[in-house]
């Protein structure tokens, strides 16, 4: 089947938060403005049809029109394990898998069944937010070995740093974001394996979230810190169809843990969680049927990410942009204006009336940054940028700062 990702899909009016969302996103400080001229590309989820099989699946389920307390039949394991098995060479067993309602959920249950309020928790910032939100908001302390921004927005380990802080006796936890959120860095096998030998020498347990693994670029190839790790006793892999496949209302993740003592530790923190019918539908369709999808979204994404970066070096060539080797999202150094952070916001959130997300959310290493999610249709992004230059057209030209 061909997917016509330049369909216009109406959101507003479907409880989205993305689109119906305004007191909450206003609440949240995201922005001062938000109204029915509003073009929101703040949150990971998309504005894109979802596989077919998914939409079969999920009338299936309600045309059955009862939805009680549901358990997990045996082909719900077997898709995940095929998935992984073919996707990415990696063999996940039904009694590795502990399942959680949500991603920062089992992040949560993570820094509260393995650390101790005031232990350190190692982060890589510029970040995902709730990475910091878990740590401080569970009373541990936040660890920061910052990733050096290359002259191309190429970020790279600083293994002195890393080590470092590793080797603290405080430091109890490394949060891993891979492929990174929001550089888009997917790192090699020898960084994640240089980064585990450093974990294991020091007594770390690393946390490894990798939800948008399989979101990546055609010509890139992602390596899951287990299999890059090989021993996997002081390893948590998150994982989940929420980013892939466009189910984040679903609430479906899937934590991995292959040493039995963390998962025995993991689960009970975690307590009984049942899934929804919705869920266990939504997981076998597209683990199982969501392939072909997923192809032609990677090409689409491709595309507008392309289309982004050839919009900013033409409108806007002030701005620095680089293609990540994962995700959806595109981190923007806006610093090139030599204007601060707050007049960057305010012509974009308020005059533009683009909601993006401020880098500084992500560590003041981000301040001058903005982050885009871009897997909407093109046209919606088309106009987003375009609303974006025209606030900025009236500054100096990027030699006129330089000089």
């Amino acid at each position: 089947m061909k997917y016509n990702f330049d369909e216009m899909i109406n959101r507003r009016g479907t409880y989205s938060l993305k689109w119906d969302g305004a007191d909450l996103i206003k609440e949240f400080g995201l922005t001062e403005r938000y109204d029915e001229d509003t073009i929101p590309l703040f949150t990971a989820d998309m504005d894109l049809p979802v596989p077919q099989p998914l939409v079969d699946a999920l009338h299936k389920t309600v045309d059955h029109r009862i939805f009680g307390y549901t358990v997990f039949p045996q082909e719900y394991y077997e898709a995940i394990e095929s998935w992984f098995l073919k996707r990415h060479n990696w063999k996940v067993s039904k009694q590795d898998i502990v399942f959680s309602p949500g991603t920062v959920h089992a992040l949560n249950v993570a820094v509260k069944a393995f650390t101790k309020p005031g232990d350190g928790i190692l982060i890589q910032r510029p970040v995902y937010p709730p990475f910091t939100g878990a740590i401080e908001g569970n009373e541990r302390v936040v660890v920061n070995s910052p990733l050096v921004a290359g002259a191309d927005l190429h970020y790279t380990i600083d293994f002195k740093d890393f080590e470092e802080k590793a080797k603290d006796e405080n430091t109890k936890m490394f949060i891993l974001c891979h492929p990174h959120n929001p550089t888009g860095r997917i790192f090699t096998t020898e960084e994640l394996r240089k980064i585990a030998e450093i974990c294991a020498r020091h007594d770390v347990l690393i946390v490894a979230d990798e939800i948008h693994g399989d979101l990546i670029r055609q010509d890139q190839k992602f390596i899951p810190m287990a299999k890059a790790a090989g021993n996997t006793d002081n390893l948590i892999t998150l994982t989940a169809i929420n980013k892939t496949f466009n189910v984040a209302g679903l609430h479906c993740t899937n934590v991995i843990i292959q040493n039995e003592d963390l998962r025995a530790t993991f689960a009970t923190e975690m307590g009984m969680q049942l899934p929804s019918p919705f869920t266990v539908a939504a997981l076998i369709a597209v683990y199982n049927e969501g392939e072909d999808w997923l192809e032609q979204l990677k090409v689409y994404i491709d595309g507008t990410m392309q289309y982004v970066k050839d919009f900013f070096a033409k409108e806007m060539p002030q701005v620095k942009v680089y293609i990540p080797e994962g995700t959806y999202v595109l981190w923007l150094d806006f610093s090139g204006y030599g204007i601060n952070a707050e007049e960057i916001h305010d012509r974009i959130y308020n005059k533009a009336n683009v909601l993006l997300e401020d880098g500084g959310m992500f560590g003041e290493e981000g301040l001058m940054y903005q982050r885009i999610c871009i897997p909407s249709p093109r046209p919606l992004i088309q106009e987003a940028l375009e609303r974006i230059a025209k606030e900025f057209k009236d500054l100096p030209v990027a030699s006129t700062i330089e000089n």
